[in-house]
């Protein structure tokens, strides 16, 4: 019953309809209009200067939490950015990333260019866009920098949901173009969702730890692993025993990431 109502959510949520902001707006309606009520009444006898000149309901405000924490990219941004200030390499590329997280906080201390394949019109201080097919084969930027960046998009290349070719092996051929960015002894941060291994089409896909392991292996040395566990825990330098591994660190879709130095 619970797995129905998770989907009936999703599917209203996809259409635009929230079910977890429709129940608080509408929870909220009576404190808006007993507060509308109560700022005319002081407004008209304050002499304040102030008119109320347009309505702008926030209902569901009261009820939410003093900021917001979204799942799985608040501490992996925070977290990746601290270590490419740390590391502070010469040139660092980032796939995919979120514009307002991971690359806003790292432009905040250098430049970065960003690599997507939808377009990106506006301009940022210290940021760099390239409109590029991570899947193409002849995707051009070889040898090109020392540092790469790519948090929580690998899993979406080659399922079209961002106007990219289908491609059942999209992941693989992203990773290998990503691999080629790199120089050797450069670092690649990445991170995506961990979990029993399945597609949720057309979302995203969801790996195995140790099918992750099997796929970067061969190039990189892993350097450190991190991951967020279902409940939005984020446990850093993670020991990647084959217990933890088997059982994906007990995670139905967490978020593993990954800190690879290429051989």
């Amino acid at each position: 019953m619970n797995k129905f109502i998770s989907k009936a959510g999703h599917l209203l949520r996809t259409f635009g309809f929230s079910p977890n902001q429709f129940l608080p707006a509408v929870k909220g309606i009576p404190y808006y209009f007993r507060n509308k009520k109560e700022l005319n009444k002081q407004l008209e006898s304050s002499g304040s200067g102030f008119n109320i000149t347009a309505y702008y309901p926030c209902f569901s405000d009261r009820f939410d939490k003093s900021g917001s924490i979204p799942l799985h990219y608040f501490y992996q941004d925070l977290y990746v950015a601290r270590k490419l200030y740390g590391n502070s390499p010469k040139q660092h590329v980032d796939i995919g990333s979120r514009i307002d997280g991971f690359v806003a906080h790292t432009a905040v201390f250098r430049e970065i260019e960003v690599i997507d394949i939808r377009d990106i019109k506006d301009t940022i201080p210290n940021v760099h866009f390239i409109r590029a097919d991570l899947m193409a084969d002849n995707f051009s930027y070889k040898n090109y920098c020392d540092s790469v960046s790519c948090l929580h998009t690998i899993e979406h290349f080659g399922l079209g949901r961002y106007g990219d070719p289908v491609n059942v092996n999209g992941h693989i051929r992203g990773l290998k173009n990503i691999t080629g960015m790199l120089k050797p002894g450069g670092r690649l941060y990445l991170s995506t969702v961990i979990g029993s291994q399945r597609i949720e089409f057309d979302a995203h896909r969801v790996f195995s730890v140790r099918y992750l392991l099997e796929l970067v292996q061969a190039e990189y040395e892993i350097e450190c692993f991190s991951y967020i566990d279902d409940n939005n825990n984020f446990f850093p330098s993670a020991e990647l025993t084959e217990k933890n591994i088997d059982n994906n660190f007990n995670c139905h879709y967490g978020c593993g990431i990954f800190e690879l130095i290429k051989k």
